[in-house]
């Protein structure tokens, strides 16, 4: 099933999240299976990936594999399948007394800490994560799959703690000018690991990340902070349809009994509820304000759209339709005892606060029952949309492929 050569070109956006990320692959999962004709097509369908934070991962995974892109997808739906916390984060006491527990300890007795190499720099010790990555990010076949076409674009985004900028980090088949927008700026660069050690760095969590930016050397940090359009690199690099998998319910319902709690709430709540506004908030934005152009270009006449700065982009969002903190919660025991003692510090004791910290918990939960759980609600939420899908990417109807093999 080729894409014809004058086909719009599709981009893929990935959002951060975390261990929530593994939704995004059950959500491809079940696109190519919409998409299978028996014929063991590997076309990358995605000329243009985009990712942020824990979405940068897939998207890069996906993009150095883009020429065997099913048989790329399927490694990272075994590596999300098989994830334990250890892959990831240091769980080990001695290793949390050395990160976790040294904030506590900065924060009771900071006065003593002078040394600056005795401040802790994260609240967890991500170094296992380096070692995933050079196994499954194959940064070497980049070039090969911008030369050979598989791929168009890859974009990493990260936040400068430095500059206070979010920058978009992209390496192209093509010229692409750099964009410069009000406090967001991109960079033409060769990506590496370390792209996606910063666009992955939670804050507070995992530690910041020294790269080469717009105005040299600087400290960076997860990709979602001060990302006000996450939609926008995609736009920039070309594509002129966008799939965008989120790690977050769009648009949270109000609870019909909203819980009474008249305690302070819990550093793990806090720290959930601020998260969910990194990562989740923006894309909402986002989206409506597409949206918003896309129906504003529909109301002018054909022939005056191309005298017009903007354009319309054919849109397909597909996000969770179950809260992944309530999730979270019901797999919070598979944490390590460490962590889960980090936690009760947080004040993460109960289950009452737990409910209040499953935000918190979603991020960090990189345990296999949890995340095949996600992986499941992906592929179910793309087999409800199928036929959005169907149309989106120009795929034969489910009736008319049953009706072309019936002769």
């Amino acid at each position: 099933m080729e894409e014809p050569a004058n086909a719009p070109k599709t981009g893929l956006i990935l959002t951060g999240g975390g261990a929530r990320a593994a939704y995004q692959v059950g959500v491809l999962q079940e696109i190519m299976a919409i998409r299978g004709d028996g014929s063991g097509n590997q076309t990358n369908p995605f000329p243009i990936i985009c990712g942020t934070s824990s979405g940068a991962i897939n998207a890069s995974v996906l993009a150095c594999g883009a020429d065997r892109f099913e048989e790329t997808l399927n490694r990272l739906i075994q590596v999300w399948s098989e994830f334990q916390v250890h892959q990831v984060y240091r769980s080990e006491i001695l290793d949390m007394l050395r990160s976790g527990l040294g904030w506590i300890s900065l924060i009771l007795l900071g006065w003593m800490i002078r040394h600056r190499r005795m401040r802790p720099r994260s609240l967890l010790d991500n170094s296992p994560l380096h070692d995933l990555l050079r196994i499954h990010a194959d940064f070497d076949r980049l070039p090969q799959m911008l030369e050979s076409g598989h791929l168009s674009a890859l974009a990493i985004t990260a936040s400068s703690y430095s500059g206070g900028e979010h920058v978009t980090f992209y390496q192209s088949q093509n010229e692409v000018q750099s964009w410069v927008r009000n406090q967001r700026l991109a960079m033409r660069c060769e990506l590496s690991h370390q792209h996606l050690l910063a666009s992955s760095a939670i804050p507070f969590v995992f530690p910041a990340t020294q790269l080469e930016g717009p105005h040299g050397q600087a400290w960076y940090g997860d990709g979602a902070m001060r990302q006000t359009a996450p939609i926008s690199p995609a736009i920039h690099l070309g594509a002129e349809k966008i799939l965008v998998i989120g790690a977050g319910r769009m648009h949270e319902p109000r609870e019909t009994q909203p819980v009474q709690n008249n305690d302070y709430p819990s550093m793990a709540s806090i720290a959930g509820h601020a998260l969910s506004s990194i990562f989740l908030d923006a894309l909402a934005v986002d989206v409506e304000r597409l949206q918003r152009i896309n129906h504003t270009m529909g109301l002018i006449a054909h022939e005056h759209r191309q005298h017009a700065r903007l354009r319309p982009i054919d849109l397909l969002v597909i996000s969770p339709s179950e809260r992944l903190d309530e999730i979270a919660v019901r797999h919070a025991d598979r944490l390590p005892a460490t962590v889960k003692n980090l936690l009760r510090v947080l004040g993460n004791s109960s289950k009452k606060t737990a409910r209040q910290g499953g935000a918190f918990i979603s991020y960090l939960l990189f345990e296999s029952a949890y995340t095949q759980e996600l992986m499941a609600l992906g592929r179910m939420d793309a087999r409800s949309k199928e036929n959005e899908i169907r149309r989106f990417f120009n795929w034969p109807s489910k009736l008319g492929s049953e009706k072309l093999g019936s002769h």
